[in-house]
């Protein structure tokens, strides 16, 4: 072992943050797909501190698009309905 220390990784939510983007909302999946960047980032240099950061933000906003999405689905589908 190296110093006795165990590092693990942060999940970067790169996946969810690119589905938001294409199908939810786009402004916060682009603010999320960068959160993930430097998640993944600083995953790879070793910076557990920022990469713990960016992914808790990464995943706040991919919550907040996901939610924001479902909403505008169901308005839209409301909206649709009323019209026939």
């Amino acid at each position: 072992m190296e110093g006795g220390q165990t590092h693990s990784a942060a999940p970067t939510y790169l996946g969810w943050s690119i589905f938001n983007t294409l199908c939810c909302c786009l402004p916060l999946g682009i603010a999320a797909i960068v959160c993930s960047c430097r998640a993944q980032n600083a995953n790879v240099v070793g910076q557990s501190a920022i990469a713990d950061d960016a992914s808790r933000t990464a995943k706040i906003l991919n919550v907040i698009g996901l939610v924001c999405g479902i909403i505008f689905l169901i308005i839209f589908i409301a909206l649709k309905a009323t019209q026939m």
